[in-house]
């Protein structure tokens, strides 16, 4: 069985231990959807929400030096919007009303965000599909004499282009 159907049943078995969850998605943490249970919600949409959101809290946990990060809960007047690491390439984010049990939500959240990341470490690595065909070797250009690297070259910004004192960007 396929690793995105694994999640998927995954996703599927939460969904029926938490009858107020009224949703449920695995996404790479580039934002791409890996499995997703989400009725009436537009899956491709919260997957790059969700990174989003993640890139926020990793930036967070950095500036506070907390640790690792591992879950992000957001509250609405309708419900709840909770994300867990699932493991270092995914992460689960799970929809549920306003009468779900937070304590329970955070509970199953983080056990399957666990197993998830347990099937996604599992999945064998993918080998090249065809061999890369030998192109000959391109010799190097030799260097202009005079040119410098860009990386030798001063930064000068014209004063034009410098904040003015007391502006917007300049202080």
């Amino acid at each position: 069985m396929a690793v995105e159907a694994e999640v998927l049943n995954e996703l599927h078995r939460l969904r029926t231990r938490m009858p107020r969850l009224t949703g449920a998605l695995a996404a790479s943490v580039d934002g791409f959807v890996l499995a997703q249970d989400t009725p009436g919600v537009q899956p491709e949409g919260l997957a790059a929400l969700t990174a989003a959101a993640l890139g926020v809290g990793h930036r967070m946990v950095d500036l506070t030096a907390s640790g690792e990060f591992c879950e992000l809960l957001v509250r609405a007047a309708g419900g709840y919007v909770a994300t867990y690491a699932a493991g270092p390439s995914a992460i689960l984010t799970l929809l549920a009303d306003d009468r779900a049990n937070v304590g329970r939500l955070h509970l199953e959240g983080r056990r399957s965000g666990a197993h998830i990341a347990a099937l996604i470490a599992a999945r064998p690595t993918p080998g090249p599909a065809s061999p890369v065909p030998a192109y000959p070797a391109v010799p190097p250009v030799p260097p202009v004499p005079g040119n410098r690297p860009l990386s030798a070259l001063p930064l000068r910004i014209p004063q034009q282009f410098r904040p003015q004192r007391g502006s917007e960007y300049g202080g």
